[in-house]
């Protein structure tokens, strides 16, 4: 009897097939109403995940300086031409905040004028009082975000008092405080190594009330860190603001 409830059951799972013979091998056919047949060995469809929502990096821009335009600017295949047109959208993740406000500044050097706390505080007007002005030579800032973000974007404003460029600008992040491990370089404009970074592949340019947007790639860090080396105008290191965006803590 449990034989031929086995048989019913095996007629009744082959019903809509047919058997036909290959070689020495019987083959199953499905015909109509067979498709169920093997669904239990096919993959589960996962649905996708849903797209990460983008939206425009949206900034507070300083007024614009007053000193107007020279009309000697540099020129050459390693300098952007200054340019009056809106700069295209810079696309981050949705509820993105400027995780580096009010947070901790060092420098490879104390500066000589203003503090460096105001290289966080949100003032980057094209005034005196805003400047954080270091002496010559290759020197850097650095902003300890207090913990490790996904970093999206960082916004960076020197000099903008002058329409001027800025020499080996390179921002580095890293959850090493000394940099000497895990380093990811997002823009370096040195050209000849004198900043002892490497050599960078980015052009320099025209600091203006823009400032200049850096991706950052989703790299995971704790701290950044700015290089410069004077500029077009003066040998000074003049930092205005640096702000870093990432998801905040949840």
């Amino acid at each position: 009897m449990r034989e031929r409830r086995n048989m019913k059951k095996s007629r009744a799972a082959f019903a809509g097939a047919s058997l036909f013979r290959s070689g020495g091998v019987f083959l199953i056919g499905c015909a109509v109403g067979c498709s169920s047949l093997f669904a239990a060995s096919e993959p589960a469809v996962k649905p996708q995940a849903e797209a990460r929502a983008l939206v425009p990096l949206a900034l507070q821009l300083p007024g614009p300086t007053m000193k107007g335009t020279p009309t000697d600017l540099p020129a050459g295949p390693h300098i952007e031409p200054l340019s009056d047109k809106p700069r295209p959208a810079f696309m981050v993740a949705k509820g993105v905040k400027n995780v580096a406000a009010g947070k901790t500044v060092t420098s490879s050097i104390k500066p000589f004028n203003g503090e460096l706390s105001q290289i966080t505080d949100g003032k980057k007007n094209p005034s005196d009082d805003d400047a954080v002005e270091l002496k010559r030579g290759p020197q850097w800032v650095q902003v300890d975000l207090g913990r490790s973000y996904a970093i999206e974007a960082i916004a960076i404003w020197h000099d903008h008092r002058y329409v001027q460029a800025m020499h080996d600008v390179i921002v580095q992040v890293s959850d090493d405080p000394e940099f000497k491990a895990a380093v990811t370089t997002l823009f370096n404009n040195d050209t000849d190594n004198s900043a002892g970074q490497g050599v960078g592949s980015d052009r320099e340019y025209f600091e203006t009330n823009q400032g200049r947007i850096i991706g950052g790639k989703g790299v995971n860090a704790r701290y950044v860190r700015g290089y410069t080396k004077g500029g077009t105008l003066t040998a000074l290191n003049c930092w205005e603001e640096i702000e870093v965006y990432a998801l905040p803590d949840k």
